[in-house]
């Protein structure tokens, strides 16, 4: 595999999540809506699986509906809460670092009439409280605040966010993307104080197509999917065991372990700071934040270019700028770095299995590329 440093983009699946997901394929196959005993067991197994799940949540099992991926839940939550709030007013609040998942949604409202208001990141790259207060208004329905920013790492204020808005007697629901929270930084969403939550399988070492939404017990949201009434009648379809089932061992692993790995990650974090920081012209632009994303530049050479130097290495990293049809990462816009900086972002993302040989590769390949590449033509 070389040496893989991407681990906020998708994450290798563990052994243990891929063999409950065999099992699952293989002998547990029933299907869980059936009323003879093969899926009567198939039924209690996603019980438990569901358990799980909320078990490293910090949640109840009923306030756990699975979905396929983190923005099916995103999508679902914006909907269901512009539905709810409908006759309360037409007005939302979200940031301008939100994941895609989130502000492709709040701007297809806004096509249809609804009035979106974006907060802007400060130069920490996280949101400043006292502009989501000025920005609260009695006809807000809806919230929707990231807990880790994807790009940069930065944790956002959604607890202090909870609070403002329930001190404020806002009407608004809370919706938080936690995709990039879940097993990286602690909380339950009742710390948090949301109403809603979005999770992703394939960020916590589970597979791809599988996700959760934690939905506040006592919140009545309208169905996603109708049909046979599966997921408490809010996700219709036949349930996905062999994804929830690996979704469930990946979460039951991953909070087993949690303290350790959030000390070797930070560990990590901190050894590819003093290693990367030596490199003439790299620049790390948040260097705390969650353990495991490190948002770094290479001021003067193209991202993409350095990137495929790295792969040609088998080092893997991502271009922090995640240009589209030569757009620049709207993350590092709303920051409004200079373009220097801009064009070189890289992000390094680490997990329970990085090592500092790999932190030690990425080092040597970067200066490699300081050296050879040359910036006016990369």
């Amino acid at each position: 595999m070389g040496h893989y440093l991407d681990n906020a983009a998708t994450t290798p699946v563990r052994p243990e999540a891929a063999q409950a997901a065999l099992e699952a394929m293989t002998e547990g196959w029933g299907n869980p809506s059936a009323r003879y005993d093969l899926g009567t067991r198939a039924a209690d197994q996603v019980k438990l699986w569901r358990a799980d799940v909320a078990a490293a949540m910090g949640c109840l099992p009923e306030e756990v509906i699975f979905t396929s991926c983190g923005t099916e839940s995103d999508n679902w939550a914006i909907q269901a809460a512009v539905q709810l709030g409908r006759h309360k007013g037409r007005h939302i609040i979200t940031t301008a670092i939100e994941h895609s998942a989130v502000l492709n949604p709040c701007k297809e409202l806004e096509r249809q009439g609804y009035e979106v208001t974006y907060l802007k990141p400060n130069r920490r790259g996280t949101i400043d409280l006292e502009d989501l207060r000025a920005a609260l208004r009695p006809d807000t329905i809806l919230v929707s605040m990231m807990l880790v920013n994807n790009e940069l790492g930065t944790v956002l204020p959604v607890a202090e966010t909870a609070k403002a808005i329930k001190d404020a007697k806002c009407p608004a629901l809370l919706h938080c993307d936690a995709v990039q929270g879940f097993l990286k930084v602690p909380f339950t969403p009742a710390q948090l104080g949301v109403d809603m939550l979005s999770i992703s399988g394939h960020k916590i070492h589970a597979p791809k197509g599988i996700g959760a939404m934690y939905i506040r017990k006592g919140l009545k949201l309208p169905p996603m999917i109708l049909g046979g009434g599966q997921e408490n009648g809010l996700r219709s379809g036949t349930e996905p065991t062999a994804q929830i089932a690996a979704l469930a061992t990946a979460a039951k692993l991953g909070q087993a372990s949690l303290e350790r790995d959030l000390r070797h990650m930070e560990e990590l974090k901190a050894y590819a700071v003093e290693r990367l920081t030596a490199i003439p012209g790299l620049n790390v632009l948040v260097p705390d934040g969650a353990p495991h994303i490190l948002p770094i530049t290479l001021t003067g050479y193209k991202s993409e270019v350095v990137v495929r130097f790295l792969s040609d290495r088998g080092i893997y990293v991502s271009a922090g700028s995640a240009c589209h049809r030569g757009k620049p990462s709207h993350v590092y816009a709303a920051l409004k770095l200079p373009k220097k900086q801009q064009d070189g972002v890289l992000r390094v993302s680490f997990s329970y299995d990085t090592t500092r040989e790999d932190v030690d590769a990425l080092a040597s390949g970067l200066a490699a590329a300081h050296d050879q590449l040359f910036p006016s033509l990369s």
